[in-house]
């Protein structure tokens, strides 16, 4: 009896090992409208998003609800060229 418990003992402490060797851990996102700098040009204008600002639009997906909610900043991001640019960046306008 004592060499069963031992031995599920082993198996879960296994099991926990590796996942947190195989499991990443999840990057937390700064929610910061300044990492969308890159984007100013195309929110602003009618030209074309970078690909770097693609990317830090997407990295800061999980801030965008945020920023709508901001009397400051939902002018920028929720205007039609921002809209616009979130298309072109294949990333869906989030429902808040």
């Amino acid at each position: 009896m004592v060499m069963i418990k031992a031995t599920w003992v082993s198996i879960f402490a296994l099991g926990a090992m590796l996942l947190v060797i195989l499991v990443p851990a999840a990057e937390a996102v700064t929610c910061s409208p300044m990492q969308l700098s890159p984007c100013a040009s195309a929110i602003t204008s009618s030209s074309q998003p970078s690909a770097l600002c693609c990317a830090k639009l997407k990295e800061q997906k999980p801030c965008l609800c945020g920023y709508m909610r901001n009397p400051s900043l939902r002018r920028f991001v929720s205007s039609p060229n921002a809209r616009k640019v979130s298309n072109r960046c294949k990333l869906p306008i989030p429902r808040c």
